[in-house]
Formats: structure tokens, C-alpha cells, sequence
């Protein structure tokens, strides 16, 4: 990072200063959502500008800074330099400018300047240790020095980092539930988030479901349909084509934090009660290498509510069970999953309903690890020559176009900075197959029926009772999350 050699030797080239340029207090602003802009105005004589900065710690004449950087072009008018991997805001940075100007060298040296809504800190403050990566005085025990990059103990619901998205799209799997943002389904008691679901018809009625009309297109900013896909920002009922009859939460930090390899930590209690579906999870940010699976997910835990729900080979599947998944691929259906999915079951007579467990994601450039209650369930390296050889594509599609290739991380498309979301969905076409076996009842729907939401809706009264309304607040069917933490690596 570091190249202040030039500009050294320009200093010791061009020594002597004349009077014939004057170097200009550069202009200097933030980056959102982080991160540091510097800006020299062009001259015709400027061939080289140079930034040298401390932040936090003085920085004396012509000393080498913590950042040192040379611009050997303008740009727009400006000699720029950005530096989006650091945390500035609210902190005092100290710096000096070297102008090369018409074969001379020319210095602005002892200068310092701090975010309007910060705090200069004094004269010579103390190393500061309020941002990852701390500098050297800093107790590297301790957060944030010691990694700890993200941080929700749920003390409050704090809405400028916890997104609601508002939709019925049900993500392609045409799932029975719509989300929306209501203390009834997403709320914080006692140092935990609940995202709890609930029936539609306790809002609207009966009746509604199947004649009324769902619009959730909004009219401000905090209310619009968040996923219009899938039919999801407005539906209408009929008796063979119910409205979504479940009402539930899904959260994410798209807007206010995303990253790229850390290791995550999420303290939570599974739903307990017939076809819920939470998860834990993560997106990419950005789609780099397009819609998905092209630019991958990260599927920390997911679980189905039901106690009582078995595979062919008697497994149970239900509640006992948590599964850690990635999915990747050029494009739909070819999607690697198989290759990167594990499950874990609990003893017989235990769930991850009963409490609270530590669910663990380790992502690194070499590979991905997942962990539940410091047990490696999931060890995930794609080898020398990446995703792409692990999935075999070219075997089954002869020809097919790599979306990765040119890239030279190991581990591509999990290689670009990924957001956390938080959910409780039910039912769906997908991830409920119509070979498991459920006591004492069936399934209700088979994923193949055009009124599989219907038949599950006529079913209320087989699975509504397993989700204890009318027991704790019914938050047995919530997904209870006590922490969410996030180090860098």
C-alpha cells in the first residue's frame, strides 16, 4: 500500500521552494459508506501530486504517514486520490501534500483536518482505537481492535442497520408467506430479535384471503414493495388461488453493512411448528458475475419447524435437523449446491427449537467453513482451479460459458462483499419435497399442484395448532436471535 519512495526522492531533488507556486489546501470530503477523498485543483505545470496521512496519530514535517500515495494524473480537473478501505468519520486526519510543479517540489506539510461532525481530539491525541484496524497502543483484546467489525446484541430494533423487505415474491419458490415490517412479526424483548409469523387473517379476515386484494406497492420510501418478482407487490384471491395467508418478517443489512471474508457469529433458537422455513443467510451485494446463482449465497442455517418430518431413509428432517449450504453456478438450474451442503441432526428428543445454539461461518480467500456450537459440519475448498472445476459444468453443457473465468481468486464468485438477512418463510414449492413424511398428517400440498397455496390454507387447521398460538405469544414459531457478530480476517 505504502509508495512514498518517489516522493521522497522528488524532496530531495527538488529541495529548494520558490515563490513561483503555492501548494493549495487540498479539498477533502468523506466517502460513503466509508472511506477518504482527497482533491488538488489542476495546474498546467503539475506532474506529480503526492498525499501522505496519518489518522488519528500527528504526522511532522515530512515524515512517511500511515497511507502515502502518488497521483500521477489528473482527473476531472483534480489531482484525486480515494482511499475506500478505511473507517474516517468522526476522526482527525493529519497529513501533508507534495506538488511537483514545473520540475520543482513543492510541500504543504502539518496539516490536519477532521469530519464536521467529529472531534479534532486535541493537539496530540492518543492513538485512537474507535475503528478496525487499530493502531499500534491499542488493547488488540478488545472490539473493535480485535476484528469485531459488526456487532446486534438486539438492546433495541435498530431499523437504520435491519432493512424490512416488503414482498410476497417468495424468492422463486412460491412460498406461502408474505413479508412485511409489523411489531406483530419482527420486534425486540429482552436483548432478542423475534421474527415471528402470524396469520394474514389476523389482520385483514377470513374472507379476505380468498376474495380480497394484497397490495404492497407503498407510497414513501419506508413502505415500497421491496421485490416485485413473482407477482410480489400485489395479489388478488380467489377459492382456488389464495393470497399468501401468512404474514411474516425477512430483514437485511443490503443498505448499511455488507463485507467480503470474516468470520460470522449468530446466536439463535430455531422456529418450532409445522412447514415454518427459517434461515440465516447471506447475498452478494453487487451480483459481480450476475443473477444468481452466478454471483453465489451463502446459506449459513436453514431448518424446517416440523418435529415430526422424515425422509425415505426414516431421517428426521424437521426441527432436529439444520443444513449450512452455497449455492453457485453459471446460471439456473446449474446450480452446484450438492457439493457444497451438509446437515446436522441433534439426539433424539433434542431441537434446535429447545435453545439457543452458535451458528459460525469462517470465510477466508482459500474456502468457507461452518461450524454449529464450534463443530465443523461444512469444510468447503474448491481446490487450485475453483468453483468452475468443482461443478463439473462442461460435462452436462458442452460449451457453456464460465461467468468467472479471468478471475484470480480461489474462491470466486465468494469473493465480493456479501449482506446478512434474516428470515422466516413457510411452506413453498421447493424446500418441502412431496417424499417426505410427516406425522400425524400429510403434507397438504404437493409442489406440482397450480393451488398448492389453497390446499395449504385448507389445511389451517391440521398445522395452525403446532405453531402453540396461544402458548408464549406463539413465539415458538419464532426465530429468536440473541447476537450478531461479525470479525474481519
Amino acid at each position: 500500500m505504502a509508495r512514498f519512495v518517489l516522493s521522497l526522492v522528488c524532496l530531495t531533488v527538488f529541495c529548494a521552494q520558490s515563490l513561483a507556486y503555492s501548494v493549495p489546501t487540498p479539498d477533502i470530503t468523506l466517502i460513503s459508506p466509508q472511506g477518504i477523498r482527497f482533491a488538488v485543483p489542476s495546474n498546467p505545470g503539475i506532474t506529480l501530486v503526492a498525499y501522505h496521512y496519518n489518522i488519528g496519530t500527528p504526522l511532522y514535517n515530512v515524515a512517511a504517514g500511515q497511507y502515502n500515495f502518488d497521483v500521477n494524473s489528473a482527473s476531472g480537473g483534480y489531482w484525486v486520490h480515494e482511499n475506500k478501505d478505511i473507517s474516517v468519520a468522526g476522526r482527525t486526519v493529519y497529513y501533508w501534500v507534495l506538488v511537483v510543479y514545473n520540475g520543482g517540489g513543492y510541500t504543504l506539510t502539518e496539516q490536519s483536518w477532521t469530519d464536521a461532525d467529529g472531534s479534532s481530539g486535541g493537539d496530540k491525541p492518543t492513538p485512537e482505537c474507535s475503528s478496525y484496524p487499530c493502531m499500534a497502543g491499542c488493547d488488540m483484546s478488545v472490539k473493535p481492535c480485535n476484528g469485531l467489525i459488526f456487532e446486534d446484541t438486539f438492546d433495541t430494533f435498530n431499523l437504520d442497520v435491519w432493512e424490512h423487505e416488503i414482498t410476497a415474491g417468495g424468492g422463486g419458490n412460491w412460498e406461502f408467506q408474505y413479508y412485511t415490517n409489523n411489531r406483530s412479526n419482527s420486534y425486540v424483548r429482552d436483548s432478542t430479535l423475534f421474527l415471528k409469523p402470524t396469520l394474514t387473517s389476523d389482520k385483514y379476515d377470513e374472507g379476505f384471503i380468498t376474495s380480497g386484494t394484497l397490495d404492497l406497492w407503498g407510497a414513501s420510501p419506508a413502505d415500497l414493495c421491496t421485490g416485485n418478482a413473482y407477482s410480489g407487490c400485489q395479489r388478488s384471491g380467489a377459492p382456488t388461488n389464495a393470497i399468501n395467508p401468512v404474514q411474516s418478517a425477512r430483514i437485511r443489512t443490503v443498505h448499511s453493512f455488507a463485507f467480503k471474508y470474516g468470520r460470522v457469529e449468530v446466536v439463535a433458537k430455531m422456529p418450532t411448528g409445522d412447514w415454518l422455513w427459517p434461515a440465516i443467510w447471506l447475498l452478494p451485494k453487487r451480483n459481480s458475475y450476475g443473477g444468481w446463482p452466478a454471483s453465489g449465497e451463502i446459506d449459513m442455517v436453514e431448518s424446517r419447524g416440523n418435529l415430526n418430518l422424515v425422509d425415505e431413509n426414516g431421517v428426521n428432517v424437521g426441527v432436529n435437523q439444520m443444513g449450512s449450504t452455497m449455492h453457485w453456478g453459471p446460471f439456473w438450474p446449474q446450480n452446484g449446491w450438492p457439493k457444497t451442503h451438509s446437515t446436522k441432526n441433534l439426539p433424539t428428543g433434542q431441537t434446535f427449537g429447545m435453545d439457543f445454539h452458535k451458528y459460525e461461518l469462517e470465510w477466508t480467500s482459500d474456502g468457507l467453513k461452518f461450524y454449529v456450537d464450534d463443530e465443523l459440519i461444512l469444510d468447503v475448498d474448491p481446490g487450485t482451479n475453483g468453483f468452475w472445476e468443482l461443478g463439473e459444468f462442461e460435462k452436462s453443457n458442452p460449451g457453456i460459458a464460465n461467468p468467472w473465468v479471468g478471475s484470480s481468486s480461489k474462491v470466486v464468485p465468494f469473493d465480493q462483499d456479501f449482506y446478512i438477512i434474516l428470515n422466516v418463510a413457510v411452506g413453498g414449492t421447493n424446500y418441502f419435497s412431496d417424499s417426505l413424511t410427516n406425522t400425524p398428517y400429510a403434507k397438504p400440498w404437493l409442489n406440482s399442484s397450480p393451488t398448492a397455496l389453497s390446499d395449504f390454507w385448507n389445511a389451517k387447521d391440521q398445522w395452525y395448532p403446532t405453531w402453540n398460538p396461544d402458548v408464549n405469544n406463539g413465539e415458538d414459531a419464532a426465530m429468536q436471535i440473541k447476537s450478531v457478530r461479525v470479525w474481519a480476517i
